[in-house]
């Protein structure tokens, strides 16, 4: 997604992709993707920007809601809330190894509890 508020931000202050790059010490094309969305702008470095533009953070940044909302993974068959109601794509072969160790631990359990009485009869 184009950062449009940071873009505009930038030429209103008279900046050039040039200025904003060397003062994250990166190269003027890498900048350039990162304005293009093409590679994501760290909280670090909206802070150095919005500092050299003299603009508050909320100002200039925008968040590609589709990389921030979700994780792309091969062979998604299961979804997970986290914190903040964020939804994070869970690997089949995760949920599966998860569901296997949970059946693992009933077995455990149960068989603990068989010597357990075993041992109270005792």
């Amino acid at each position: 997604m184009v950062k449009e508020k940071l873009i505009r931000a930038r030429k209103d202050k008279k900046f050039s992709q040039q200025d904003i790059a060397e003062h994250l010490n990166i190269s003027q094309t890498q900048y350039l993707r990162k304005e293009k969305g093409e590679i994501e702008i760290k909280d670090e470095e909206w802070e150095r920007i919005a500092k050299l533009l003299d603009v508050e953070i909320d100002d200039i940044k925008q968040v590609d809601k589709e990389n921030s909302i979700s994780q792309n993974f091969e062979n998604i068959t299961g979804s997970y809330v986290g914190s903040n109601n964020v939804y994070c794509n869970v690997p089949e072969f995760l949920l599966e190894n998860q569901q296997d160790y949970i059946e693992l631990l009933k077995k455990e359990i149960q068989q603990l509890k068989e010597k357990i009485a075993q041992l109270e009869q005792k």
